[in-house]
């Protein structure tokens, strides 16, 4: 049986592929003083959900991403390292920590396994290495689980029902914060929450938009 989200708790979405949920991650110590819950999910269903186009999928943008990537990691002193393709398929890594109900030091490790070393989860070898070193040995079969398949479905589809469009994505006081350069955005909201119900918030909020079909 699958569990739902509790939208009342403060929640982090994220997604091994993404670089920038890795930068993100690094800076917890940064983080406003909440538990957040730790929560996996599937990008690619939520680009296909909203009908998004992955940036990736951009030559030019590609690039940038990477170059931005990389820049923001070393402006902000964290180790960094590609994996050997990128998008690389991170189901694996996904199943693991949604089986293992994973912690910040679980997820933590899996993406330094990724983007700091810059390992393929995705292959058999790699993953069975990365298995044991988060301590869970018998994880290639674990992830096989019907249950752990289910429950990384149910987290995304209960990520969408919330809104949430891509990773990394804090929710927090029912308000969704994107990207990892949105973290100055969530303390300064955390510490005056009442910025969002200001006049000028609630009117950009429901600007409509100047084009047709839009």
């Amino acid at each position: 049986m699958t569990v739902g989200i509790d939208a009342r708790q403060p929640l982090w979405f994220y997604d091994f592929v993404s670089p920038f949920t890795y930068l993100l991650l690094e800076q917890h110590d940064k983080w406003p003083g909440f538990d957040f819950v730790f929560t996996p999910i599937v990008l690619n269903d939520l680009y296909r959900h909203w009908g998004q186009l992955p940036a990736y999928s951009v030559p030019a943008k590609r690039i940038f991403m990477y170059r931005h990537a990389l820049f923001r990691a070393e402006q902000l002193g964290i180790p960094y390292k590609m994996p050997p393709a990128h998008p690389f398929d991170s189901t694996k890594p996904l199943l693991l920590a949604t089986a293992a109900n994973g912690d910040i030091a679980f997820v933590r490790e899996i993406f330094r396994f990724i983007w700091r070393e810059g390992r393929d989860p995705s292959s058999d070898e790699a993953f069975a290495e990365l298995c044991e070193r988060v301590g869970v040995p018998d994880g290639p079969e674990l992830i096989k689980s019907e249950e752990v398949k289910a429950q990384l479905q149910r987290n995304t589809a209960d990520a969408i029902g919330l809104g949430v469009y891509g990773v990394p994505t804090f929710r927090l006081n029912e308000q969704l914060f994107w990207g990892e350069d949105a973290l100055p955005m969530v303390l300064y909201c955390a510490r005056t929450p009442n910025w969002l119900d200001s006049a000028e918030v609630k009117r950009i909020s429901l600007l409509p938009s100047g084009l047709p079909n839009n």
